[in-house]
């Protein structure tokens, strides 16, 4: 950002007087909440959170400085469960995203593929073709577990449990299935990204959210957008 469209200190410092009342208005929300699902909580973490956001966007422009605490957003957070209380199915939603980063590696592997099975194809020969193969001769866990072997890195992953009454008819939601989900059914999720990384590589709690107990530990953030 140019000097000339940096905020000014009286700016950033009436950014941090917002974020101290919005800090008051939220605990005067919490101790006086009607129940779970309380508008006002709701609409106090919103504008805490917004106002969080505008100190920590302008102290960053001014000071090239950041805040310690990090508040996410009403669009990111799940709203609150809302599914049965004693589900009789479930759903497990998950996915992974990887990086062809050795390509080679990757082409060598489903050639091998190819030979112990006896099969004569172009198949091998594509980066498509490989990963078809691949994934065809091992389960999804265990490429997890041995993607570095394939030429693949990690990207982010999600899981999401959902529940519900009843188990789907079959072949119901296969042509669309990650269409209809529905966030209040989600009864937790674990989410793993690089966003999370912050010096504790081996703390993989970060981004599990969950309904279910939300005391047990500090490292689980409650559903509840109030949190």
């Amino acid at each position: 950002m140019s000097d000339a469209a940096q905020p000014t200190a009286a700016e950033v410092r009436a950014a941090a007087e917002a974020v101290k009342t919005a800090l008051d208005r939220h605990l005067a929300a919490v101790e006086s909440r009607s129940g779970d699902d309380d508008p006002a909580v709701y609409e106090a973490f919103n504008q805490l959170a917004a106002a969080a956001e505008t100190y920590d966007e302008l102290l960053y422009d001014r000071y090239d400085e950041v805040t310690p605490f990090e508040i996410p957003s009403a669009e990111e957070a799940l709203p609150p469960y809302a599914g049965p209380e004693e589900p009789n199915a479930l759903s497990v939603l998950i996915r992974r995203d990887y990086a062809v980063a050795e390509p080679q590696r990757l082409l060598a592997h489903a050639q091998r593929i190819e030979e112990a099975d006896d099969e004569s194809s172009e198949a091998s020969g594509t980066v498509h073709g490989a990963l078809g193969l691949l994934f065809g001769e091992y389960e999804p866990d265990e490429i997890a577990s041995r993607h570095k072997e394939f030429g693949l890195e990690e990207g982010d992953s999600t899981l999401w449990v959902t529940a519900s009454d009843e188990i789907p008819d079959p072949g119901e939601w296969l042509e669309a299935p990650f269409e209809q989900v529905d966030p209040e059914a989600v009864v937790c999720r674990f989410d793993v990204s690089a966003v999370f990384d912050d010096g504790e590589e081996d703390d993989e709690d970060d981004g599990l959210e969950t309904a279910l107990d939300p005391d047990a530990d500090e490292d689980l953030e409650p559903l509840d957008a109030d949190r």
